[in-house]
């Protein structure tokens, strides 16, 4: 068997740390049960990131809409800063206390993914990402992983199940396993050539048996104009400086006049890696600093009981509203109520934690993947890493 929970043991509360359990014992055995609002919140960020990306609504949707709770948040994709909510909940606490653990969950390590493949989008420009760390983590997540990963800014996906999720074709090169059984990179390029359907690009790997320079010319001479590009998984016993080997290989093939065939990358990139390999590459495959993403670090907090104001130490109190500049896109964490709020630029805020449950009923359309990913890359356009 595999070590995981069923769906119906998230929605049955058992994927709980035991002391909510044991809260919600002796609330009931008390007679306690205020009617309470919790918010999420990030106080900080991995790595110094100056922001983040807000992932994980969809699952956690799922989740909230069998409870009887009132539910305001901000939308998927949506570019939040520290102390900022993220999602609020409003109902009676025993009616949701043993969710915490789950729905936290659902958020924290989505968000971590959707951000870091932003960062990595953001770095690469043009330049196409995609995610390549499924096999680095449990099975069971990797649709999770790939569909944040592609939310986050990610081109591609590599899992099938995961390119059924977010509506998309997976996309892949070859294993090295396939060059190994035939015994020749050339070999086994014919071979794919031959088998697979022409509308599916020829990417060879070229880092199997042979030097990379001398690779590179085998395969574009074995198949012509119909190698779309080369990929170099050098592994770091050989990499040496990678750039140069890049350099070199570009170089071979322009003299010879495929001056076409394009350079991806993979094998442990990281994002200091990227600006250095930009001229020369035209598209990365990204493993595990993808999908092994660090988590953004949200808890949850009572900040209201019974209307009244109150929260730990460490904490502001009571509910709030996150606004939004439409023209500048200046913010604001302000107390919830009805008072109006005008920009220093003169535009009036607008709010970004909205209703979008209430006891079961949607109250927004969940967007399709590809939506938001469309809205995460316009909305990093101008921001700092």
């Amino acid at each position: 068997m595999f070590h995981t929970s069923d769906p119906k043991d998230i929605i049955d509360g058992k994927i709980t740390d035991v002391y909510f359990e044991r809260a919600l014992r002796i609330l009931r055995a008390k007679g306690v049960n205020p009617v309470v609002k919790a918010e999420f919140i990030a106080k900080n960020f991995p790595g110094d990131w100056p922001w983040a990306i807000f992932a994980g609504l969809e699952e956690a949707m799922y989740l909230m809409k069998h409870l009887p709770v009132k539910v305001r948040a901000m939308r998927e994709g949506t570019v939040f800063y520290p102390y900022e909510p993220v999602i609020e909940i409003e109902g009676r606490y025993q009616d949701f206390c043993v969710y915490e653990t789950a729905i936290l969950g659902l958020i924290c390590q989505a968000s971590g993914i959707a951000t870091k493949a932003a960062r990595f989008k953001k770095l690469s420009g043009e330049k196409l990402i995609i995610s390549f760390g499924a096999r680095r983590m449990h099975p069971i997540l990797a649709p999770m992983i790939e569909r944040n990963a592609y939310v986050g800014g990610c081109d591609g996906v590599a899992v099938i199940k995961s390119g059924e999720l977010i509506g998309e074709d997976p996309m892949g090169t070859m294993p090295h396993a396939l060059i190994i059984c035939f015994g020749s990179t050339v070999d086994a390029l014919k071979a794919y050539d031959e088998v697979i359907e022409p509308k599916l690009k020829r990417v060879a790997l070229i880092d199997t048996f042979l030097d990379e320079k001398f690779e590179v010319l085998n395969v574009a001479e074995a198949i012509g104009n119909r190698l779309f590009a080369v990929r170099f998984d050098t592994p770091s016993s050989r990499r040496g400086d990678f750039y140069r080997i890049l350099e070199e290989c570009r170089w071979e093939l322009n003299l010879m006049g495929y001056r076409n065939i394009k350079f991806f990358v993979s094998g442990g990139i990281k994002e200091e890696d990227v600006p250095v390999l930009n001229p020369l590459v035209d598209g990365y495959g990204i493993g595990t600093s993808i999908s092994n993403a660090p988590v953004v670090d949200y808890a949850m907090d009572i900040m209201e009981v019974d209307g009244r104001p109150l929260a730990k130490r460490g904490k502001w109190s009571g509910s709030k509203r996150v606004l939004r500049c439409p023209e500048c896109s200046s913010r604001k964490i302000v107390p919830n109520n009805k008072e109006k709020h005008m920009c220093s630029c003169g535009k009036k805020f607008k709010d970004i934690l909205i209703p979008v449950l209430d006891t079961g009923k949607l109250l927004i359309k969940m967007e399709l993947p590809s939506q938001l990913r469309k809205s995460v890359l316009e909305n990093i356009k101008t921001l700092p890493l």
